[in-house]
């Protein structure tokens, strides 16, 4: 692979000289059209209204947005002055808000009026009471010292913001020539992203991103799925994640990709996909099954489908063979990371096979070094045996934002990022997720891998989807529990399940418990909560005491 080295900027100015009128973005349900030369024009018209409210090179601004047009637009426009777009969840609420602004020394905060059950509005002025007596945005915060202005991505500005729209006549106080010096102050190697890490424990930590850790790992994604300017890319997975931001956007600027926003609705983009002649659409697992699930699915036109990718949490083989040949998706990929390396390590390519692409994670990509550890020991395992997943190369985060003792925790010395997650690797250099390292269920001595009893249950005709858990148990430690949803109008019964598995798997990993629900606990980006599964087993069986139990 050929890396690039530019900053974002550089790309976007590249794309706007070689494809003017290129489509570069279409949000379908927000009114917004532009190609690359206007998308580059408007996102400069934006910087030098950053620059004229005093953001310069380093400072910090977040966006609490979902994927609108504001999101991207202050994303690149961001960049071109050197400053650090920091992104915000947006099902945040005002504590997790309050301490994502104190903890990345945010400078501008850039906000919608509110995303499902959060209302942004409120959660600020409660946050800054002197905001609805303020004029232009201005705040200030002795226990946030470091913010001052808010700005308003919508119609109707609150009480005190700044309207995004304003940036642009502020703008023009600011010449090009001053905005030529900023943008040459950019550099490749420097930070352009936190994106906080959503853990079980402990406060989200802030993983900092250069403009070549994302714009590369962007490249090697759509160069695996052949992206080209012919290709239209459907978003439906969230910017503030690393999937939106790098699978979807730096995959496409880095290939002339247009793009095709929106937040997730399984009829809004399935509709997209069928108006806008979509030829790629991302999604973790849970979106493509109710796709597929919808009522009205085969009223939508999928034959301009060729690619896409399914990640951001382990993808079943029986999902990914129903979305490739359902969906007219032929050349579906997988991608493996995290956000620490930005986020891809493996991939799965549109030459692959179809058994490789439905049951591995494919290979390393080019720059990216791979190995599978013993965790105990941290030695190398061999060929086909389950360790620890563990990565370096060019996608490597700086470390953890203020964090350097955490970032230590990640990083080892020799510079290897620790996963977490137990994997295989085959002899042609494929490799396999297995779980977690806090996933694997020891149940009496025995390691047990919910992924395996996972995949099974995904090939029983009734099951629509499935989450496998380890509960705590006084007697084996830790026992099987399998949460299940299935498919409309389906019945079975809980022992029937168990016989079935009891079958076909090892006795030991058939669930002590099923539960039968209509929903998992989902991120804000799609990824399931098992903890929280955990967490309800526990009340319901009330395991309390057995929870308590220390181990080694």
């Amino acid at each position: 692979m050929e890396f690039i080295n530019k900053t974002l900027g550089e790309v976007i100015g590249q794309l706007a000289n070689d494809y003017p009128s290129n489509l570069a973005f279409k949000f379908p349900y927000k009114n917004y059209e532009r190609t690359w030369k206007e998308f580059d024009k408007e996102t400069d018209e934006i910087a030098k209204g950053f620059m004229a409210l005093g953001i310069k090179k380093g400072d910090k601004v977040s966006i609490w947005t979902s994927n609108t047009p504001e999101w991207a637009l202050t994303l690149f426009s961001a960049t071109k002055i050197g400053a650090i777009l920091v992104t915000v969840n947006t099902s945040y609420k005002i504590f997790e808000l309050e301490y994502l602004l104190t903890q990345s020394d945010t400078k501008a905060l850039v906000m919608m009026g509110g995303f499902k059950d959060s209302d942004y509005v409120e959660i600020v002025h409660n946050l800054f009471p002197d905001l609805k007596s303020s004029h232009d945005g201005v705040v200030s915060s002795d226990a946030m010292p470091f913010i001052e202005r808010i700005i308003f991505a919508g119609e109707e500005t609150p009480e005190g913001m700044l309207n995004f729209a304003d940036l642009k006549e502020l703008g023009k106080s600011v010449s090009d020539d001053v905005l030529k010096i900023a943008k040459d102050s950019c550099d490749k190697d420097d930070v352009i992203n936190i994106q906080y890490t959503s853990g079980t424990t402990g406060f989200p930590k802030g993983v900092m991103l250069t403009h070549y850790n994302i714009i590369n790992n962007g490249k090697s994604i759509g160069d695996g799925m052949k992206f080209s300017i012919d290709d239209k890319l459907c978003i439906c997975v969230p910017f503030f994640h690393c999937f939106g931001l790098v699978l979807a956007m730096m995959a496409c600027i880095t290939h002339g990709t247009a793009m095709v926003p929106l937040d997730y609705n399984p009829v809004k983009v399935m509709s997209a996909i069928s108006n806008e002649r979509c030829t790629a659409v991302h999604g973790v697992p849970t979106m493509f099954i109710a796709m597929l699930e919808n009522a009205g699915f085969e009223e939508y036109n999928f034959s301009s489908l060729r690619t896409g990718i399914m990640a951001g949490s382990p993808c079943p083989i029986n999902v990914m063979k129903q979305v490739i040949e359902r969906m007219n998706m032929s050349e579906l990929v997988i991608v493996f990371g995290q956000t620490e390396s930005s986020p891809g390590c493996t991939m799965t390519t549109t030459e692959d096979s179809t058994e490789h692409r439905v049951s591995t994670v494919g290979k390393a990509f080019e720059g990216v070094t791979c190995k599978i550890v013993d965790p105990e020991t941290g030695e190398e395992v061999a060929v086909g045996q389950t360790g620890e997943f563990c990565a370096k190369g060019y996608n490597i985060m700086k470390g953890y934002y203020k964090m350097p003792e955490a970032t230590a925790q990640a990083i080892d010395k020799d510079g290897w990022l620790h996963f977490g997650d137990l994997c295989t690797v085959d002899k042609n250099g494929y490799y396999k997720v297995v779980g977690r390292l806090k996933d694997m269920i020891i149940r009496g001595g025995e390691n047990i891998y919910p992924k395996e009893i996972e995949e099974f249950l995904y090939t029983v005709p009734q099951v629509s989807d499935v989450q496998v858990v380890g509960i705590p148990s006084e007697k084996y430690g830790e026992e099987v529990m399998a949460f299940i949803i299935l498919r409309k109008d389906a019945e079975i019964t809980e022992q029937e399940l168990k016989d079935i598995i009891k079958a076909n798997m090892a006795r030991h990993k058939v669930p002590s418990h099923i539960r039968f629900v209509e929903s998992f606990p989902v991120t804000a980006s799609g990824k399931i909560q098992k903890f929280k599964l955990r967490d309800e087993a526990i009340e319901i069986l009330k395991l309390q005491e057995a929870a308590k139990i220390e181990t080694a």
